[in-house]
Order: structure tokens, then C-alpha cells, then sequence
């Protein structure tokens, strides 16, 4: 089997915002729509503050909560665990969008482009109605993904196969791949840290690990 997750290393994100940058570039999404986020959070009291950037996004669950909920079943899982949307089947109920815990789909009613009136060329170039109305979210770039494996590329390894976030970072904070395949860098990248995944006590089995330490010692 496969199931492709994101790795998101937290000692290495700078909050530099190119991933969110990328993914804007390639999906020309609207103002105030961004599928791949960087929140800045700051811990603890003065004079011992630390601040930690944490990027987020849809997490392709599991046990995804929007698919349970979608009257017209728009939303749907693949085998590889990605989590996508039909948007000929999305009805803009925005059952989902209140369903999901994670904060990460959106409903765009009217076109906008970043500077009023005028398109930028990727905005102009991706702009596409059938957006209009209907619930839009991250999906992995499984287009990418699934042209890459067929011209035989691996995901998380290849950069044609690997979403436009992952490797557009510059830190080489985030990582894709196959969690079930163990030699993938992410199923390692796991065996090697401390991780934690998002509102995991929900029971949504989040595909979107943050390592924040080294494992410990066997």
C-alpha cells in the first residue's frame, strides 16, 4: 500500500512563508485563500520567550470529518490517503468547512485577484470559475504526484513528483512521500524523532507529522 503523508520539521522552519508563496504561484488562489499556512506562535513568559513557526494545512486524515458530512460526495479519500474534492459534485453547503477541525478549506463566492481588477499572470493564467462557489483545499498536488509516478518518479524524492510546498522550502523543513515504504525519508524521518500530529485526540489520524526533538536512545 501506499499512504503519502507530510513531514513537517519544526527546528528547522524559519517562517519564511515561500512554502504558502509557492503553493499561491502554482494554484493561483484568491486573497485570503491559502491552502498551505505558516502560523507564528510565541511560548512562554518574559524573559524566556520562544518563538516557533508551524505550517498547516489540510492534513488528509484518516478519518477525514469532511468526508462524513458531505451530502453530494464532492469530498473523497483515495487509496493513498489523499484527501480531494470534485468540484462538479460540490454543492458549497460548507458542511465541510465546519466540520473540519483543522481550519483548512474555503468557499470563494466572486473572483479577486491580489491587486484589485488587474490579474497577475498567475492569477490570470489559473483563474477558473468553476471554483466559484464551491469548496477549494490543498490536495497534495496530487496532479503532480500522479504525473510524476507515471513517468516512473518517486514523491518526496523527485521534485517533478513532490508538492510545490515541500519543495520550494528552503530550510528543507517540510518532506512528502510514502509513510509505508520504509526507506521513504519521511517513514525515517519519523523512526528518527519525536513527533506529534495536530488535534491527533480526535481520532482523525492527521497525515501531517511535526517532529520537534530527537528520539530517544534504544
Amino acid at each position: 500500500m501506499t499512504r503519502y503523508v507530510m513531514v513537517a520539521d519544526l527546528r528547522r522552519c524559519v517562517g519564511c512563508q515561500t512554502c504558502t508563496a509557492a503553493c499561491k504561484e502554482t494554484c493561483g488562489t484568491p486573497p485570503g485563500v491559502q491552502w498551505r499556512r505558516v502560523l507564528d506562535i510565541e511560548t512562554g513568559e518574559y524573559p524566556d520567550v520562544r518563538r516557533s513557526f508551524l505550517p498547516t494545512g489540510c492534513q488528509h486524515c484518516d478519518q477525514p470529518p469532511c468526508l462524513t458530512v458531505c451530502p453530494s460526495t464532492a469530498t473523497r479519500q483515495r487509496a493513498d490517503g489523499i484527501v480531494t474534492i470534485d468540484a462538479s459534485l460540490c454543492i458549497g453547503c460548507s458542511a465541510c468547512i465546519v466540520a473540519c477541525p483543522y481550519e483548512a478549506r474555503y468557499l470563494t463566492q466572486e473572483t479577486a485577484f491580489a491587486f484589485g481588477d488587474q490579474a497577475m499572470p498567475h492569477e490570470g493564467r489559473l483563474a477558473d470559475k468553476a471554483r466559484l462557489g464551491v469548496v477549494t483545499k490543498c490536495d497534495f498536488c496530487a496532479g503532480r504526484v500522479d504525473a510524476g509516478v507515471a513517468k516512473g518518479l518517486v514523491p518526496g524524492v523527485d521534485p517533478a513528483a513532490t508538492p510545490v510546498c515541500a519543495q520550494s522550502c528552503i530550510s528543507g523543513a517540510l518532506q512528502f512521500g510514502d509513510l509505508d515504504d520504509p526507506e521513504s525519508p519521511v517513514a525515517q524521518l519519523l523512526a528518527e524523532n519525536r513527533w506529534f500530529r495536530m488535534h491527533e485526540e480526535l481520532g482523525t489520524g492527521p497525515g501531517f507529522y511535526y517532529l520537534w526533538d530527537q528520539a530517544p536512545p534504544a
